[in-house]
């Protein structure tokens, strides 16, 4: 009988099945690689990005000299009407102009969610170009005096020098997705000093899903990143308050409280994406920027708490020193100027906006709760209606509660009303959202340039 052909080495070798850990190692350490150093590219830009809004800041409004004051709201209020509005003005002239030129001449701008994909699918690749001067564009219009956040500029930075970081690696498409959101995440991370809020935000809002590998990317990437800022900006952090006890009457509050917040965030998060929608596009958005800029610089002659982010009036507001008329009057007048910069075709975060507008409809709320019913401090409520408005406003509860402990460092007994609240006020939002449903635009999708998409 004929034997078969003994194999040969090389059909033993082709024939034999490949140990598990040698198909993996070079792709696991090759994503190791890829978040040490998307954490650190990201903390880099994220530090660069917010010495650049500082340093702007200094020369529109002259402040930041030695015995002068040192930070943007009292740098505002101490400049002169007529700086104010030529700080605004020039804001106007490079929103418009600016936004209108990288339209007409750039590469279409890809979002940070539709280059982070769904599945495993590869998302969109960000232009480089674009995306860079977009991002400048953002933080010098913010450090000038729109209304809008800082937040979106870092993160789109972050995600560009990752998807780049991650094509060098050769990632697989499914680790390229993880790095990308990642870069995100670490840049929200490095421009606010929040590694945990940075982290949950890459799982609740981009990638929408929980696995213990992207977890370990996340807070890799944004542990890292929150740190490398510390080289020229410090361990700071966004808010200080005294302290903060919790007490029954707090606990009452937040349950009475919320349903309110929870339906005016609905409302105002309606009007923002009718907004949006009709955010002005090609030569027009000059005229609008131009107008509605000048505008908010007339507008800080009389409320110097108006121009930026809104930091400076969240500051006061939870540090329990802004009372309800003031309150009351900034809060309408935030929500236009936030609107108005909407309108105008202008891009930035709502992050710290609507935290803003939280904090001084809180602030409202409790000035009339405490004519009839056992005393709230100020301070406490702001803080807990403020990140409640965030959650909703932003659809990222958990993300929310993370920034609202980072950004304040508050003690563990006020997480109580703060989850609380936050929980009946998403509730309630979306009761409201199911029974207002507007078909439309409200439903169509965002513009190229507009806030939500860029989001």
């Amino acid at each position: 009988m004929t034997q078969p052909p003994a194999p040969t080495r090389a059909s033993s070798t082709a024939a034999s099945p490949v140990p598990p850990a040698a198909s993996t190692a070079m792709p696991g350490a090759r994503m190791v690689l890829a978040v040490i150093a998307t954490g650190i590219m990201s903390g880099l830009g994220g530090m660069a990005l917010a010495l650049a809004l500082h340093a702007v800041q200094h020369v529109a409004y002259g402040y930041g000299q030695a015995g002068g004051p040192h930070n943007f709201l009292a740098g505002v209020s101490a400049a002169p009407p007529w700086r104010r509005v030529a700080a605004l003005f020039t804001c106007g002239v490079v929103a418009g102009f600016g936004w209108w030129g990288l339209q007409r001449a750039g590469r279409p701008l890809v979002s940070v969610t539709a280059a982070v994909g769904r599945g495993d699918a590869p998302g969109k690749a960000m232009p480089a170009l674009s995306t860079t001067i977009h991002v400048l564009l953002q933080i010098v219009t913010v450090a000038l005096g729109s209304p809008l956040g800082r937040e979106v500029a870092p993160r789109e930075f972050g995600a560009l020098l990752a998807s780049r970081g991650g094509r060098l690696l050769g990632l697989a498409p499914g680790d390229a997705r993880i790095i990308i959101a990642c870069g995100a995440g670490a840049g929200l991370a490095a421009v606010y000093n929040v590694p945990l809020a940075g982290t949950l935000f890459i799982l609740e809002v981009l990638l929408k899903a929980f696995s213990p590998r992207a977890a370990m990317a996340a807070l890799g990437a944004c542990g890292i990143a929150a740190v490398v800022p510390w080289i020229a900006l410090g361990n700071v952090q966004q808010y200080d308050i005294g302290p903060m006890p919790l007490t029954p009457a707090i606990m009452m509050w937040a349950i009475c409280a919320a349903p309110v917040i929870g339906v005016c965030a609905h409302a105002i998060k309606t009007l923002g994406t009718l907004a949006q929608n009709r955010a002005a596009s090609g030569a027009a958005r000059i005229a609008w920027c131009l107008a509605v800029f000048t505008a908010i610089g007339l507008l800080a002659c009389l409320f110097p708490q108006l121009p930026g982010n809104g930091r400076g009036p969240t500051q006061l507001a939870v540090a329990g020193r802004i009372g309800a008329t003031l309150g009351a009057e900034l809060l309408v007048l935030k929500i236009v100027v936030v609107m108005g910069a909407l309108r105008a075709g202008a891009a930035g975060g709502l992050l710290t906006p609507s935290l803003t507008m939280g904090a001084l409809l809180s602030s409202v709320l409790v000035a009339g709760w405490n004519l009839a019913a056992p005393a709230v401090p100020a301070d406490a409520a702001a803080l807990i209606g403020g990140v409640a408005f965030l959650g909703t406003f932003m659809a990222m509860p958990m993300t929310a509660l993370a920034l609202g402990i980072e950004f304040t460092r508050v003690g563990h007994d006020m997480w109580f009303p703060m989850c609380l609240a936050m929980a009946l006020c998403v509730a309630v939002a979306r009761g409201c959202a199911r029974l207002t449903h507007l078909p439309g635009p409200l439903t169509r999708p965002a513009a190229p340039g507009s806030v939500s998409a860029r989001s």
